[in-house]
């Protein structure tokens, strides 16, 4: 349920910028979206719709690493499912049509790289195949467990902090506040989609 209480009420003393917290109409909002107003006093939505966005996997945020770069975080997630060549399984598998090629992916940004990450598991599922692969290792997708999976995006996370000045202030800017997702998830879903304890951690390094 929203939050009866206003903007100002959140901002202790005014270290943070009211708009964090400002209603949203409900009306003709995704069904995918967590409004600001969602918070609770000491609490921040990373909401798409300001400054927290950058924060979002979905956000142009460039970085590079192992030497390639990548758009994305959210490129870099959903090339994971793709084929990484001619002679990867996931290639050769018959009847199963690759719409982009990984490389693609890993360009992409947004809905445009969660889309072509929805048709990856679908072809995954055709396949009856758990796994996504990097640098030609193999490793599960959903783990309940701290795997591979997770090492890598909290890595591809740190690497975006790194190279974008811009991800690092904003970052900082939420001081102490706890930081929610602006999209509903499934539950108990793998530590590394829960992106907003991942930067929180960040953060702390930060301040060490």
């Amino acid at each position: 349920m929203a939050s009866a209480q206003t903007p100002s009420a959140f901002n202790r003393g005014g270290r943070y910028p009211d708009h964090w917290w400002t209603p949203v109409p409900e009306a003709n909002k995704p069904d995918w979206e967590i409004l600001p107003q969602a918070a609770k006093p000491g609490e921040v939505i990373l909401s798409k719709r300001h400054e927290l966005g950058i924060l979002s996997n979905f956000a142009a945020t460039p970085f590079t690493l192992h030497g390639k770069r990548y758009a994305s975080v959210e490129g870099f997630w959903q090339m994971m499912l793709y084929p990484e060549g001619p002679d990867d399984p996931r290639a050769k598998f018959p009847g199963i049509e690759w719409k982009h090629t990984r490389e693609e992916v890993a360009q992409m940004t947004a809905w445009d790289a969660k889309d072509a990450g929805a048709l990856g598991e679908e072809n995954m599922k055709r396949m009856n195949i758990d796994w996504v692969s990097f640098e030609g290792k193999r490793f599960p997708y959903w783990s309940v467990t701290r795997g591979e999976h997770y090492d890598l995006i909290v890595a591809a996370m740190r690497a975006k902090l790194e190279q974008n000045p811009k991800v690092r202030e904003v970052l900082l800017s939420t001081g102490d506040l706890k930081l929610l997702p602006d999209h509903y998830q499934e539950e108990n879903p793998p530590a590394e989609w829960r992106y907003f304890d991942i930067w929180t951690q960040l953060r702390g390094e930060l301040r060490h």
